[in-house]
This record gives C-alpha cells, structure tokens and sequence, in this order.
C-alpha cells in the first residue's frame, strides 16, 4: 500500500486548512483541517472528515459509514450498530446482507485472527502496573515474585475494527481476507500445549466486532485451566455492546487481567475526524466498569485509559478533559499518555513533540494519581532525559 511508502517521511513544508486557511506542518494532510476548526466550526468541518474517511475506507472495499438502513438487519455487536440492507456491508467488514440473509466471515465459534507468543514482560500498555510486570497479585495472579521472565503472551490480533483511525499503527487489520478462520479450540490448543503461557491479550485492530467470539473462547479456556494462571486482557476503543463489555470486563477481573481503553479524544468533532465514528460510547462503558467492577479488585486495577498524544490534535486540552473524566470516577485508574510515531494515513506527522507530551503529562498529573508515558523511547535520548529532568523539577 502506498502508506508505507510514506512512513517516516515526514513534510517539511505547511499544509493549509480547508476552512481557516492557515498553514503548519502539524495539520495532517489526509486531513486538511486543523485541531482548531475541528474545536469551533466542526459542522464546516464535518464534510471534509467524511470525504476524508470515505477515500480511504475504499481502498480497502469498506463502507464509507455504518449503514443505517430504515428496515435493515441491526447488527448491535458494537455501536455503530449498522442496519444493513441488500448487499450493504458492515462498517467492520465481516458482516453482508445477501438474498435477503445476514452472511458473516465471523462468529462466536470462529475468529478471523493471528495469534503469536510475545515474551513477558510485553510492551503491554499496562505492563507498569499488571502481574506480568510488577508481580503485583502474587501468587494468585503471576507465577513469579518479580517480573515474570521465562513466560509469554499468547498475543490474539484480531482483524477488522469499528473505528477507521487515521493513525492506525496496525492497519493490516484491514485486510480481511489476509487470514483464516481459527476457533476457540485452536487457541486453547495452542495454551495447552505451552504451560509457560502466563496471559492471552486481544488486539488488533480492535476486539469489539469479534467479542462474542473472544468471550466464548475466553470463558472455555479459563474452564478447562482453572487449576494454572492464566489473565485475560483486552486492548479496544471501548465502543462496544455494554453487555458484550461487561462481560469481557469481568473475564479480566476473574483471571487477573485488565480492560485497556483508548479513549482517544475528549471533543467529538476531534475524535470523529481522527477515528471516522463518535467515541462517546467508550466513555459510557469506561464508566460502567468503573462504577460495576473496577472497586472489585482497586489493588490490582481492571481498568486503564491510555491516549495516543497525536500532534496537535490530541493536546494538553484533550488529556485534561480526559484525565477529569476518569478522575471523577476514582483518581486512582492508571491513566498512559502514549508517544505518537508517523503511521498510516498520517505518516506525514512528526513524533509527538517533547513541549506537548511534558504540558499533558503535567494535565493528567493535576487530577490523576497514576499517570504513564509510553513508547518513551521514541522521543530519543536527549529528549527523554530532558523530559525526566523537567518532570523531577515539578
């Protein structure tokens, strides 16, 4: 794809608005808009983000929104909640309508995924505060009294997702076809054999149009080695069926696992023109779990938010309203703030700038207890000692 000819170019000259007419180089050129416009003219700018989506959703034969079809087949597995018609296609891929009957490429018994094993302790987003990492809930929930080297993730990509971000680190989800079906079986199998399997994560892409499948599966495994440690986890935009979420949730309080939501902006306009849908539901079930079953176990938290600091759009402004938003559940929630890295549609960005990551770190630290930055490294040597050197100074 010609996105990855682009990766890591980054553009040396300013890209103008469609709306305000004003240039920089942090105004994304698949976009065209920037963070401003998207705050106080987002019906203005609203034409212009779908035109934007739609072109590169047809790269890969995807629908250019959910199909809302007035007597359609509803598909509720998360909220797009696409009413589809004759030979509509869902907005995640997998689902069709033809002749009249609902055809699907998934199921509850089979997924279209990829599954590997990822050393621990992984490069989790919540490896700063889980088992794998800490030893936090030993013995009942991590085989070892330190980090827990020596085991792996059995990592679950799945394919498809319910957002189109134009950001997308892991844009070979949307090739659908890339890989087969596998079942719940196949990845029980694959654990049984290997009793150094300490955790499953699902990612991708993202879980949520492939829940029922990975509840099933999660819930078979657990059953068959309830007698070993093993945590389930799962990494989503949160924009799920809230019974299919908290179900899941409490997959992750049982086996010592965490539900990571990326609530990747506070502003509407600003998360539709980067994820092409709203996000309001992810901050629905965030507070679902936060009020049903994060107080179940706060000593080893269920719950985490991280943000991805896209330049200039996803700001100290975005980070405050978020880090209020979950610290008017419990201040306590871990909360990572993660370094952007050109991919995608917008590999024209640059790394998230050093001044922007220290002004929302310091944001998030004015409401929130526990607050991370991840894929640090990123920033460079230099940048990194600068930013822990500003951060001790607070």
């Amino acid at each position: 794809m010609a996105y990855r000819l682009l990766k890591g170019l980054i553009k040396t000259s300013k890209t103008e608005c469609k709306i305000c007419g004003k240039t920089s180089k942090l105004t994304a050129d698949c976009l065209r808009i920037c963070v401003d416009c998207l705050r106080e003219r987002p019906k203005e700018a609203l034409p212009y983000v779908r035109e934007t989506h739609a072109r590169i959703r047809a790269r890969f034969e995807l629908p250019p929104l959910p199909p809302k079809r007035k007597d359609g087949v509803l598909c509720n597995v998360c909220a797009n909640e696409c009413r589809l018609g004759e030979q509509d296609t869902s907005y995640c891929g997998f689902k069709r309508i033809i002749d009249g009957r609902l055809e699907s490429l998934i199921s509850s018994e089979s997924g279209v995924l990829h599954s590997y094993l990822d050393s621990q302790v992984t490069n989790c987003c919540a490896a700063w505060f889980c088992p794998a990492g800490t030893a936090t809930g030993y013995p009942t929930y991590t085989y070892t009294p330190g980090p827990e080297y020596g085991y792996s993730n059995l990592a679950i990509f799945f394919y498809g997702c319910n957002f189109d971000c134009l950001f997308c680190q892991n844009a070979s989800h949307k090739n659908l076809s890339a890989e087969k079906r596998v079942t719940a079986e196949d990845l029980i199998a694959t654990t049984r054999r290997d009793p150094r399997i300490s955790c499953w994560c699902f990612f991708g892409g993202s879980p949520e149009p492939q829940l029922p499948f990975a509840i099933r599966a999660s819930q078979a495994v657990l059953k068959e080695m309830s007698n070993r440690i093993l945590r389930i986890c799962f990494e989503w935009n949160g924009c799920g069926n809230p019974k299919l979420v908290s179900q899941a949730a409490d997959i992750a309080l049982q086996s010592g696992g965490t539900t990571k939501f990326d609530l990747k902006c506070f502003t509407p306009s600003i998360s539709h023109a980067l994820s092409g849908v709203p996000n309001q539901r992810a901050f629905e079930n965030f507070k679902m779990i936060a009020r049903d079953i994060y107080p179940l176990r706060p000593d080893l938290p269920v719950l985490t938010a991280t943000t991805l600091l896209v330049p200039t759009y996803v700001d100290a402004r975005e980070v405050e309203q978020i880090a209020q938003f979950i610290a008017n559940l419990d201040p306590e929630i871990p909360y990572s703030l993660l370094v952007f890295h050109p991919d995608f549609m917008m590999a024209d960005l640059p790394i998230t700038p050093l001044k922007q990551v220290i002004e929302c770190y310091k944001m998030a630290k004015k409401h929130l207890t526990k607050v991370h930055i991840g894929n640090l490294h990123s920033l460079g040597i230099r940048n990194m000692k600068e930013f822990k050197t500003k951060i001790r100074k607070e």
